[in-house]
């Protein structure tokens, strides 16, 4: 029997922090859990994306561009057939996701807590979360807190057409449960289909 997961996944190199904690069920196919991090998260699921476990990238298509590759990671796998249990066993187990391998955002994920299923809630769920997450093709780590701080200074000469690029007004620090909550019961836990945009 499937067990529920209480997963926390953070965005790594980004301060303060940017993060979510959800609970899935602990047979859900890899392939759901990108939608539902896409989701949870707030990416727009416009990039490429892949799972690394030790020295193996999970991927949805298993083919590589060597030009990504990180040191010392050497085997790919089709994670078509991968559950969420097969690389988080135990708690404090972890992995990494990978999204946009241009802006290159790494997030941990720590299997926190493994519960009994008699959780009579509809999964998956978020529970908990901090900050907005940043905005596509922003430039990564750098080019988001580049972007923040040219935001926050309305005299900076670059001001105007960052603030025309955005569009709408960015708040970093908003982050709106009930809105992930609701779009995570929708069809495809309310994850873009790839190349809408």
């Amino acid at each position: 029997m499937n067990s529920i997961y209480q997963i926390k996944i953070t965005l790594d190199g980004v301060k303060p922090p940017i993060w979510r904690r959800i609970v899935v069920n602990s047979d859900t196919p890899l392939e759901d859990f990108h939608k539902i991090i896409q989701t949870t998260m707030g990416w727009t699921n416009s990039h490429m994306h892949q799972f690394i476990k030790g020295d193996t990238y999970y991927t949805d298509d298993g083919e590589i561009d060597d030009d990504f590759s990180l040191e010392g990671i050497n085997r790919e796998i089709n994670y078509i057939d991968t559950k969420i249990s097969d690389l988080l066993v135990k708690e404090k187990d972890d992995i990494k996701y990978e999204y946009d391998f241009g802006d290159d955002w790494e997030h941990t994920i720590l299997l926190e807590k493994i519960k009994e299923n008699s959780v009579k809630i509809a999964l998956p769920k978020c529970l908990k979360g901090s900050r907005a997450c940043p905005i596509e093709d922003c430039g990564g780590v750098w080019g988001y807190e580049n972007l923040i701080k040219i935001m926050n200074n309305p005299k900076h000469p670059e001001h105007k057409e960052m603030a025309d690029w955005i569009g709408d007004v960015f708040d970093p620090e908003e982050f709106d449960i009930d809105i992930v909550n609701e779009m995570l019961e929708e069809d495809d836990y309310g994850c873009f289909d790839m190349f809408d945009f």
